[in-house]
């Protein structure tokens, strides 16, 4: 559990990095009922304290060996007793391998460790990334636009997302999503009701995309709860069509009952992920084991 002290540094640094990067396209808090947990906690002293981590993305351009730009993303989740102890940062790049940003991400750890103790860092991490990340992609990927592209052919990136929401009642909403999804050719499910859970794979550039659309709608409470990326090196449909563990999207509803007939019997969605290999999933979203 953190303590008020721990708690007004969040808040500090989240001020700061909303006033040094204002637009969404560089700074985007993707769970916006943390903070707002966070700041209640301080502001009342007879709150309790907020049992859910801060969690926002950055967006970093860089300049690789050519002088052309890259975007380097950072997801980053501030842990209950942050900055006692060191953020979570996974930084990702469509031009990194998976080994390099496997590299890439341990060095920053590292630099992290030996720097940053019981410090704010977010901007440390960043500023880091701005001046080494470009390094950590082959002098061949950015030495042409032509190689670029080969690279990037060569290596497919297969993502799965799984969403969390408070509640899907809206039936546009719950079209947007499907409608999306095959516009993306994206496959997974969707439950309505309370509480909504999304479940989206496909090409990471399609999942981000959707994850963008649905964001923006206006929710309580979405976020990411889970993130699977998986390199296919060389990857083409065959490849892609064997990570899929659904074949298409559609809303499932599983026994509905409570007043407004929207709770889901979550026994029948553990069994449901069970046959679909997913169960470690049940636990990531409702902390507990299933059965």
């Amino acid at each position: 559990m953190m303590n008020r002290e721990e708690a007004e540094i969040q808040i500090s640094e989240l001020d700061l990095l909303s006033s040094m990067f204002p637009y969404e396209e560089e700074f985007i808090v993707t769970d916006q009922l943390a903070v707002a947990e966070l700041k209640h906690s301080v502001e009342n002293e007879s709150a309790e304290m907020p049992s859910s981590k801060v969690q926002f993305i950055l967006n970093v351009k860089t300049e690789v060996s050519n002088a052309s730009l890259v975007e380097f993303s950072m997801s980053c989740a501030l842990p209950l007793k942050y900055p006692t102890v060191l953020p979570e940062i996974t930084v990702r790049s469509p031009l990194l391998s998976r080994s390099q940003q496997i590299r890439l991400n341990s060095d920053l750890k590292m630099y992290l460790m030996q720097n940053c103790s019981s410090e704010p860092c977010i901007l440390s991490a960043r500023e880091w990334v701005k001046d080494h990340a470009a390094a950590y992609i082959d002098k061949e990927l950015s030495s042409s636009p032509v190689t670029t592209s080969n690279a990037m052919q060569s290596e497919v990136v297969f993502t799965r997302l799984w969403i969390y929401s408070h509640h899907i009642y809206n039936k546009q909403k719950r079209k947007n999503i499907i409608d999306w999804a095959k516009e993306l050719s994206l496959s997974g499910f969707c439950m309505p009701g309370k509480p909504g859970v999304v479940c989206v794979e496909g090409l990471q550039s399609s999942c981000e995309e959707f994850w963008s659309r649905v964001r923006r709608l206006t929710w309580k409470r979405i976020l990411i709860r889970h993130r699977e990326d998986v390199s296919l090196e060389g990857g083409g449909q065959v490849e892609i069509q064997k990570q899929r563990k659904f074949s298409t999207l559609e809303e499932k509803c599983f026994d509905a009952h409570g007043a407004r007939g929207n709770h889901m019997d979550l026994g029948q969605l553990y069994h449901f992920l069970e046959e679909k290999g997913c169960a470690d999933i049940f636990q990531m979203y409702f902390g507990v084991e299933g059965h």
